[in-house]
């Protein structure tokens, strides 16, 4: 129903209720009734104010009938006007959060471009420095060809060396010329090749985030033997504090480590616990499973026990080398001994070693290094490898390198 035709039937309804009220006023005038003891003059007016009240109802009742806006106008404009107001403040309160979510994008695309700016210097970087290797190792071979070529030539004329004595000298000033000059560029090509592999480092570092634990990295370890296995919850949780400690220094620098943020699987405290019980000597330690970036807010962890043993004896070699006579070379010497470690520590590490490298004293290694170089030539000299004194699995382990009769001692720690 239009509003028209609401206010015309408003109008007639109302004009038929006040013609009825009117006639009944006047008939119980005439009539002289009287209600609840009024006169009867009373009576109609309180018969006519009755009709005007139920004139008011009729049409106030028929507005809220057909009118829904009128029913909610009435009766829940209060309720409609406090959610009007609440929708206000929390449009306000959007808005707000907006313009900061705005201001905060354009920071992350600020940050962005400069990432990528330097990403694309560090890749132009990368690539010139692969150009000016090339030609490099095109030089080192072909120095290297040339040195192959006067080794043979060398040797034909030792053969003759009565009769040639003085052109031998000459080649083998020649030779020594190239080997330096060999042995300077084989220095510039590792320092360009360290140098492009930390480059490529870094390329992988802006791509995937700055690494800052690697998956298997060693957070903290201990040698266990128990005297009651009760105390083997307090170990495991005393290894947890600390890997807690360590991970939190280097993945949220800068922050208080007042919270865990270690992740390790029940079923795995809960075994460790179990086989930690059992009589004898363990090694208990907390790695890393996965590689974990700065910043992160969780690190996994996966606990590791393995029976302690003896890994190596006071005594034990565990590496063997000859030095040929005509190796007087620092540098070459210097890799010759590098080597040796190296084996050294692979040996240690089939035996069940967890230490990360070998203790070797550097002031040793350096006097071992004179000490050959200054030795005559065409001498055979053989080097060994031998340990200091027993360790076992978790424990450091200290070489020495032997020339003859001659010892090297340690200890400072070093990575083959």
């Amino acid at each position: 129903m239009s509003g028209w035709l609401l206010i015309l039937a408003l109008l007639v309804l109302g004009g038929v209720l006040a013609t009825l009220g009117d006639r009944l006023g006047s008939r119980v005038g005439k009539a002289r009734l009287s209600l609840f003891g009024l006169r009867p003059r009373n009576t109609a007016v309180v018969i006519t104010v009755l009709t005007g009240s139920l004139i008011s109802a009729v049409s106030l009742g028929l507005m809220l009938l057909v009118s829904e806006r009128l029913r909610r106008g009435l009766f829940e404009l209060d309720r409609i006007e406090e959610r009007l107001r609440t929708s206000r403040e929390q449009l306000e309160e959007s808005r707000g959060e907006l313009q900061a979510s705005q201001a905060e994008v354009a920071r992350a695309q600020l940050g962005q471009q400069r990432v990528e700016r330097e990403l694309t210097q560090a890749e132009e970087r990368a690539a010139t420095l692969r150009n000016e290797l090339a030609p490099l190792r095109a030089e080192q071979a072909r120095l290297e060809g040339e040195r192959d070529r006067l080794q043979a030539e060398r040797g034909r004329l030792l053969g003759e060396r009565e009769r040639l004595s003085r052109d031998v000298a000459g080649r083998d000033a020649e030779l020594s010329r190239r080997e330096s000059e060999l042995a300077e560029l084989r220095q510039r090509i590792d320092a360009g090749s360290s140098e492009l592999e930390e480059l490529e480092d870094k390329l992988i570092a802006l791509r995937r985030g700055d690494v800052v634990l690697t998956s298997g990295e060693l957070l903290s370890s201990a040698k266990v033997k128990l005297e009651r296995p009760q105390q083997a919850r307090e170990v495991i949780d005393a290894l947890l504090q600390q890997a807690n400690l360590i991970a939190f220094r280097r993945v949220r620098p800068g922050e208080p480590p007042e919270r865990q943020i270690l992740l390790v699987p029940t079923a795995d405290i809960n075994r460790l616990e179990e086989m930690l019980q059992r009589p004898g000597s363990w090694v208990v330690s907390i790695r890393s499973a996965a590689n974990v970036l700065r910043g992160e807010q969780q690190v996994l962890v996966v606990p590791d026990l393995r029976p302690n043993r003896r890994v190596v004896s006071a005594g034990e070699v565990l590496a063997r080398t000859t030095i040929e006579g005509d190796l007087r070379n620092p540098e070459l010497l210097a890799r010759r001994l590098n080597l040796l470690l190296a084996e050294s520590y692979a040996r240690a590490q089939r035996q069940g070693t967890m230490v990360d490298g070998l203790q070797v004293d550097p002031t040793a290694f350096s006097t071992l290094i004179r000490t050959i170089s200054e030795q005559p030539a065409g001498q055979v000299l053989p080097v060994q490898s031998v340990a200091l004194s027993d360790a076992d699995t978790p424990d450091p382990i200290s070489v020495e390198l032997r020339l003859g009769r001659q010892q090297v001692r340690s200890p400072r720690r070093t990575r083959p």
